[in-house]
């Protein structure tokens, strides 16, 4: 067992460092047990069938990030999360607050929602930036998320549960890549 900062050499930059993939993981993670603790039905990593190319019997698509059965009118829902920083795209024109988040989701729906709709589910993007802001389509995902939890829990202090969950775990992902590129020795 090594001594903390004392890592041999070989060792240092071999292990993987938490990324965005790190961070957008851990968020679906908890947006799925936020899922399933308010009763809500939903697979990660859910393949769907209708984004595979017929041509080369492959899929050419990822995986639904999150499939939430039944959720609009009796449809799947596709999720797919995002997570973007609030400064990409300042050089094009400029910092706009909310800009990069609405910027992500609407290029998740120009790639997703059509396919989704031809086989008869839903589509929500789940756009996030690395400060804790959502997209509107994310707002409305855990707005009825926190309707289901309020109606089924008795106690008035469960009202802000999934928004302060999901914050925290967004901070808690950023965290994780911030503390991961410290150098060995101020750890």
């Amino acid at each position: 067992m090594y001594r903390k900062g004392s890592v041999p050499s070989q060792y240092i930059n071999t292990f993987p460092l938490p990324g965005f993939k790190y961070r957008h993981d851990w968020v679906r993670d908890v947006l799925g047990d936020i899922l399933r603790r308010a009763g809500i039905s939903a697979k990660k990593e859910a393949p769907v069938n209708f984004l595979t190319d017929p041509m080369e019997g492959r899929s050419t698509l990822r995986p639904a990030d999150l499939l939430v059965f039944g959720w609009a009118g009796g449809k799947h829902a596709c999720v797919d999360l995002t997570g973007v920083s609030p400064l990409a795209g300042l050089r094009e024109s400029g910092f706009v607050a909310g800009q990069a988040i609405r910027k992500a989701e609407s290029k998740k729906v120009d790639k997703h929602a059509k396919a989704c709709a031809d086989n008869q589910h839903a589509f929500v993007p789940f756009a996030f930036d690395t400060f804790g802001s959502l997209a509107p389509e994310a707002i409305r995902l855990l707005t009825r998320v926190q309707k289901v939890v309020h109606s089924s829990c008795s106690s008035t202090g469960g009202q802000g549960f999934v928004f302060n969950r999901l914050g925290f775990a967004i901070q808690k992902g950023v965290a994780a890549q911030l503390v991961a590129r410290l150098p060995a020795i101020l750890m």
